[in-house]
């Protein structure tokens, strides 16, 4: 299967935040600094979080088959459930090996390995949460958007490193580096919460945003006559699809083709406007009691015209 560009989005993530991973695990052995030592953690369950999206992400591409006739998009939604969880399980363990450790009074030695280590992550996550979140949303991808989310906590984790290491290297107090790892653990479990989120309302069937909804239904409003209305519209997320359907109606008038020429048209149009969509439609006629006549009613002015 040839990778598309969210795989190589994934891929890229993975080695970049690998690289750093075992740098600042280096950096942090060497210095005894907890605070890049947890922030040096995020980063490797960055990479199991980035291999789990790609592993997803691969298994969401598959096309629809007979077990699973509605394609394999929540996979994505799995996914980032899943990789919530992780997430707040190693959150509460850097909480817990922080105050660990300071209650044993370890000492810090930093040097300038530790800083130049952290200042690189730094930028590395803003580069790599950029290229995730401009993808994701590309792609409506609910794998790399969880993926940018936690990218974008680590920007805000390694600031917090950077801080803590120019303030104990110039007051020679401890505390601020266990504190600020504290703060880091902490900022992990808070980046679990939207992912969780997200997760769960995909695999509820939630419908999807109110603004693509409105943006279906101003589409469908443009549809010309003999369309005469829409309703019990509903919808869904599937990982980077959407579903949605809806009643169309027609004025009773019109022939099957003509109605069915007339749907073709508009589910072209919601297609071309929004990636990703799959769209049921079923066709009512009009009212009854219709208003029009043979002089007002476009319809049958038109098959008049056509027999005389």
């Amino acid at each position: 299967m040839a990778m598309d560009i969210k795989q190589k989005t994934s891929l890229f993530a993975i080695f970049s935040v690998s690289l750093l991973a075992i740098g600042k695990f280096a950096a942090g052995i060497i210095s005894g600094s907890m605070a890049v030592l947890s922030s040096g953690l995020d980063n490797i369950l960055d990479v199991v979080m980035s291999g789990m999206s790609l592993v997803a992400i691969r298994l969401a591409s598959k096309p629809p088959d007979i077990d699973h006739q509605y394609g394999h998009g929540k996979a994505e939604d799995l996914a980032a459930i899943v990789e919530s969880i992780i997430i707040l399980f190693s959150g509460i363990a850097v909480i817990y090996k922080t105050v660990e450790r300071f209650l044993e009074h370890q000492t810090i030695q930093y040097s300038s390995l530790d800083m130049g280590i952290m200042v690189l992550s730094l930028l590395s996550s803003i580069i790599v949460s950029v290229v995730l979140k401009r993808v994701g949303e590309k792609t409506d991808s609910t794998a790399l958007r969880a993926d940018s989310f936690h990218y974008t906590s680590d920007i805000y984790s390694n600031l917090a490193v950077i801080i803590a290491i120019i303030l104990t290297q110039y007051t020679g107090q401890v505390l601020f580096d266990f504190s600020l790892a504290i703060i880091v653990g902490f900022i992990i479990i808070y980046s679990t919460l939207k992912i969780f989120k997200d997760g769960v309302r995909a695999l509820m069937d939630t419908s999807i945003t109110r603004k693509i909804e409105d943006q279906v239904e101003e589409i469908i409003g443009r549809m010309p006559f003999p369309y005469a209305g829409f309703h019990k519209l509903r919808s869904r997320s599937s990982g980077s699809s959407k579903y949605i359907d809806f009643h169309f109606l027609i004025c009773r008038k019109t022939s099957i083709d003509e109605a069915h020429s007339l749907v073709d048209t508009l589910e072209e149009n919601i297609k071309k406007e929004i990636k990703g969509m799959d769209i049921m439609v079923h066709i009512e006629p009009c009212e009854y009691v219709c208003a029009l006549t043979d002089e007002t009613c476009v319809v049958l002015k038109t098959k008049t015209k056509k027999f005389r």
